[in-house]
């Protein structure tokens, strides 16, 4: 059994993305004439102010999480997504599983003691699903002893506006501590790689 920190990478960075959303909302107006070779910024900023966030469907991108499946129950939520995710019915886990940390901290005695039961769980459920597996059960059936603490891996394609959406939910205060300390360093990635469009969440 390994424990393991959630991560997520990029499986495709959107390329100039502000400049697919420019040339594609000034056909709007017909003002193409007007983009230079540093206006995209400025155009874009305008239509997130005026509320014209439709224009940022022209550009996409695909994110890898390293997650619980947990998490991923949260997010296959966001129907505007593509999902690919690893499958617990084919994939055969007898070589180890890998758990994924809870990410809140432990401060006391007490919190010691209840992670301490978390990993006993944890073991417990690699024990008996091998032992299912030894007795003859397939993959997809000895999968219902697998806890939501479980790594899974999900790919997640979807459009800039969607992924606005999704940050929006996921980082909030209100949001599952798991799914936000996740989204939140993802939006950090967001925000270094495309300029203007996070900027405000």
């Amino acid at each position: 059994m390994k424990i393991i920190d959630q991560s997520w990478g990029w499986e495709q960075k959107p390329t100039f993305p502000l400049e697919i959303i420019e040339a594609a909302g000034r056909t709007c107006y017909k003002s193409e004439s007007a983009i230079t070779e540093n206006s995209a910024k400025k155009f874009v900023e305008m239509i997130i102010k005026r509320g014209h966030e439709s224009v940022l469907e022209h550009a996409s991108a695909s994110v890898r999480f390293i997650t619980n499946r947990g998490v991923t129950h949260e997010l296959v939520r966001h129907r505007l997504c593509v999902f690919s995710q690893e499958s617990t019915r084919y994939v055969k886990y007898d070589g180890g599983m890998e758990f994924i940390k809870p990410v809140w901290r432990i401060n006391s005695t007490y919190d010691r003691e209840a992670h301490r039961h978390w990993v006993m769980a944890m073991e417990s459920s690699e024990r008996y699903y091998q032992r299912l597996l030894d007795m003859g059960w397939r993959p997809e059936q000895a999968r219902e002893v697998l806890p939501n603490s479980l790594k899974t891996e999900i790919v997640v394609t979807a459009n800039l506006r969607e992924w606005k959406h999704i940050f929006t939910l996921r980082t909030s205060k209100a949001a599952h501590p798991q799914i936000r300390e996740l989204m939140i360093d993802c939006l950090k990635g967001f925000r270094e790689a495309i300029p203007v469009i996070f900027d405000n969440i």
